[in-house]
């Protein structure tokens, strides 16, 4: 684990309850089964909405590994969204560097 991974396990300790609390319009908390590892996982993300499309802009994709669960077919996940926990299925879509995971709701 990098210097950077173990800095950003801190942060999201703390960011976590504030981001589920939705008291941050913009940042909610995910939860997804890992791919590999098949352990459950929970993160604060960014995220935008539009209707029943949830969009999660991943910042320094090259550093983290989170969003790697949902490249080609994708994968399920939650979000708490309005308080709520929603099921929802997310891809991984690369734009050259830039990475963003779309969701639609379930």
């Amino acid at each position: 684990m990098t210097v950077l991974q173990r800095l950003a396990r801190v942060v999201n300790t703390v960011v976590q309850p504030i981001a589920a609390s939705g008291r941050v319009g913009s940042m909610t908390v995910i939860g997804y089964t890992g791919r590999r590892s098949g352990a459950e996982f929970r993160l604060p993300v960014g995220f935008s909405r539009t209707g029943d499309a949830v969009t999660i802009r991943v910042e320094a994709p090259g550093q983290k590994t989170w969003w790697r669960n949902f490249t080609g077919e994708g994968a399920p996940l939650w979000i708490r969204l309005d308080g709520v926990d929603r099921p929802g299925h997310a891809v991984a879509v690369q734009d050259g560097r830039r990475v963003r995971v779309d969701v639609v709701l379930q």
